[in-house]
């Protein structure tokens, strides 16, 4: 459930950032979950090949299997293997990257080498590496085959390049003297030192674990008394240096205290961004990886003095609600902004205007005032977070036929009427017209529809929800299924079972539950990666209850 926890806005702001440099494996889809047919082919078509310890290359990339493994450690000091299945969508996608990463390292002559090993095939290495999901990547280095390190790291070419220079050569930089400390501060936005007495003491030790995690951010470390002084810090202390805003804030460590990793990399990840974010490619996986859920957005034309104007009031407000909305600018002159502009229905002719979204509940506030200035921006944050400002929902006119079929349409203005009668049971469909599966679920629809026509208390509806939005339903992808009970306060259970009309019956004549053997979920639904033990014992698709994406 990775990808879903960045609810709505995110999933489709995020979609916007092509990456020109990088191509980005995808998550959350079905692809690596093989059919039966093809898995059992890929076994049958498997020729037993004699193996020798002869080493061969695919696009610079070592092909291993268990007679050479051991002379692949031998002769290379760092060596990243992936575990791949032949049917994987996931490792299909990966391997044009690996691929690409592979030939640089060769081209450099770099001590480090790509692999891969067929886990379906080489199935006691896939168990000696824990490899039971696809793709599974371990590196290995000096030949110790006892200690191999989870690949952590972004599956692209820069975040597969970047994770390797990390954990092959120094990972931040020690700093002995305050004129190459001088350099390294004015060669990056954003730096992060560490100041310790003890350089092999735990607090050291926390802090290179963390330059281990936070890729994307360049680090220094130092014991030099010289720059305690030069940069008046007076005891252990984590500071980020950065060019922009209050140019520097310092996370000091007690002398009884430890430094703790969790809290170092929230201090780093609030710290790095500007008050005021532009939204661009660079930082739009910083602002949806965010602790903080409440964006305030700021429209507006970068070459208007006026709206320049008010993105001043916006910085002002920004410094007073740090840690508690993020505060981003959306600059219309931008590319892929035209979608943005239509999820929150706008138009370049309504610029400069904010909007808010909670991203955890997919919520968005407008701000009523027509005039934006630190008083209005100030009273409208404080609102939101207080909730005396209400929701602001989209929804359709009521269609005059709403009810006539037997899959009745809802919409935002009629929804609470209908899904929260107490004495009806309301099974609602949230699709999005262009949403592949839910085309594919529309004739099932239809016939539980028909089905149920006549019943005295069961309802079976369906709602654009690209055009309408309910306060107390989110809404984490296409279709999404939920049914409303006929009780006295407002209920909803997610239906999370197989979308054909037999389960579907089920479901609805036992009272809003599956019986016991169906009542799972689906553990493919939205896994980026499968188990090799489960699609071996269980395999199946996963066609019947993947979703599209918001």
């Amino acid at each position: 459930m990775r990808l879903l926890h960045i609810l709505g806005f995110t999933l489709l702001i995020c979609a916007l950032c092509v990456r020109a440099e990088e191509v980005k494996v995808e998550e959350g889809s079905p692809e690596d979950v093989a059919e039966p047919e093809e898995k059992e082919k890929t076994d049958e078509i498997t020729e037993e090949k004699e193996k020798t310890d002869e080493i061969t290359e695919e696009k610079d990339v070592l092909v291993l299997h268990s007679v050479n493994f051991d002379r692949a450690l031998r002769e290379n000091k760092y060596l990243l293997v992936e575990f791949y299945a032949p049917w994987c969508g996931h490792c299909r996608t990966l391997e044009p990257i690996y691929a690409e990463v592979a030939g640089l390292l060769k081209k450099e002559s770099s001590a480090i080498r790509l692999a891969k090993v067929d886990a379906i095939e080489e199935r006691d290495l896939a168990e000696e590496f824990d490899a039971n999901s696809f793709p599974t990547i371990k590196f290995l280095k000096d030949g110790n085959r006892q200690n191999a390190t989870d690949f952590s790291g972004k599956r692209t070419v820069k975040g597969i390049t970047k994770w390797l220079e990390r954990h092959t050569g120094p990972s931040a930089s020690v700093l002995d003297d305050v004129k190459s400390t001088e350099a390294l501060l004015d060669l990056h936005d954003v730096i992060v030192v560490g100041f310790f007495q003890d350089l092999e003491g735990d607090n050291a030790k926390t802090f290179y674990d963390v330059t281990l995690t936070v890729m994307d951010v360049n680090f220094g470390i130092t014991s030099n008394t010289e720059l305690f002084k030069k940069y008046d810090v007076q005891s252990d202390s984590v500071v980020l240096f950065k060019k922009f805003d209050d140019k520097r804030a310092d996370m000091p460590i007690s002398e009884e205290g430890k430094l703790d990793k969790g809290e170092l990399i929230s201090f780093i990840n609030s710290n790095r961004m500007e008050l005021v974010i532009p939204f661009d490619e660079e930082n739009a996986e910083l602002i949806f990886s965010s602790k903080v859920h409440n964006h305030i957005l700021l429209f507006i034309n970068s070459t208007v003095k006026s709206h320049n104007e008010v993105l001043e009031d916006f910085r002002v407000v920004a410094s007073e609600f740090k840690d508690k909305v993020l505060f981003i600018l959306i600059d219309v002159l931008s590319d892929r902004v035209g979608h943005v502009l239509k999820y929150f229905s706008l138009s370049e002719n309504d610029i400069p205007i904010v909007r808010l979204i909670n991203t955890d509940t997919v919520l968005k506030y407008a701000m009523d005032e027509s005039t934006v200035n630190t008083d209005t921006l100030r009273t409208f944050c404080q609102g939101v977070l207080d909730g005396t400002i209400k929701p602001n929902l989209k929804s359709q006119e009521i269609p005059e036929d709403w009810d006539k079929n037997p899959v009745k349409v809802l919409v935002g203005k009629n929804f609470n009427e209908v899904a929260f009668d107490e004495t009806k049971n309301v099974f609602v469909e949230f699709y999005a017209p262009w949403c592949g599966h839910c085309k594919e679920l529309t004739p099932v629809w239809d016939k539980l529809g028909e089905k149920y026509k006549d019943h005295e208390n069961i309802i079976i509806a369906k709602m654009d929800a690209t055009e309408n939005e309910v306060e107390e339903v989110s809404i984490q992808g296409f279709p999404t299924i939920k049914y409303f009970p006929a009780v006295a306060e407002k209920k909803m259970v997610d239906y999370n079972g197989q979308r054909d009309l037999e389960t579907f019956t089920k479901f609805l004549d036992n009272g809003g539950v599956l019986p016991e053997e169906e009542d799972k979920d689906d553990d493919d639904n939205d896994d980026d990666e499968v188990s090799n033990e489960s699609t071996e014992k269980s395999p199946k698709s996963t066609n019947e209850t993947s979703k599209d994406e918001l």
